[in-house]
């Protein structure tokens, strides 16, 4: 999956956020649903600009930002 040929920045779409190609959705919105159980197909249906290949580009974009920045996390066993 080259997330680059379904992720864009545009300064003028939706305030310079990181969306899906040729649309107003936000990766992050995308990524949110995932998160909260919502089926990929289910969230084509509930978006019918995006194609499936864009929920797949929004996790790989995912993937390539937690391997380039690290949050912070609670250590594990602390109280």
């Amino acid at each position: 999956m080259n997330w680059t040929e379904h992720v864009s920045v545009d300064p003028n779409v939706c305030h310079g956020k990181t969306c899906i190609r040729g649309t107003r959705v936000l990766v992050s919105v995308v990524l949110d649903n995932l998160a909260a159980g919502v089926s990929p197909a289910e969230i084509v249906r509930s978006y019918p600009s995006l194609q499936p290949d864009d929920v797949g580009a929004a996790i790989a974009y995912a993937a390539e930002l937690a391997r380039e920045r690290i949050v912070p996390t609670p250590l594990a066993g602390a109280a």
